[in-house]
């Protein structure tokens, strides 16, 4: 079994603090960028569309659960959400404290996909 998860999630971006969370990530700390790492965490990337950051992440390890609970534990973590966290705001509850959230994945292409030849139909499936 391919042990390999996908996350996507989504958080809104406060407008009036834009800057500052273009600029924090912009030289993410190290220390955050190892805890990460550390923690099973795989080709994190967060990207920008109007005031919606959206958050995608490949997690490796066995405890998703734990891991996630050793990054909050960890001290230069809990400094840089400080930082971060008032940048943020959830996109459906803006005072709720859970900032980003979770989104469902409802396609994903894998490497042995099917691809017809150029210039096929592709069948169809319903």
């Amino acid at each position: 079994m391919d042990r390999l998860q996908r996350y996507g999630m989504v958080t809104r971006l406060r407008p009036e603090r834009r800057d500052d969370y273009l600029r924090l990530h912009a030289a993410v700390w190290p220390s955050v960028e190892r805890m990460l790492i550390e923690a099973n965490i795989r080709n994190f990337t967060i990207f920008l569309h109007g005031d919606l950051l959206f958050g995608y992440y490949e997690y490796t390890g066995e405890d998703h659960d734990a891991d996630q609970a050793r990054i909050a534990a960890d001290p230069e973590s809990q400094r840089w959400w400080a930082l971060t966290d008032p940048c943020q705001e959830s996109p459906t509850a803006p005072e709720s404290p859970v900032r980003w959230e979770p989104m469902r994945e409802v396609w994903h292409l894998t490497p042995d996909a099917a691809v017809p030849p150029p210039g096929a139909e592709p069948p169809l499936s319903r």
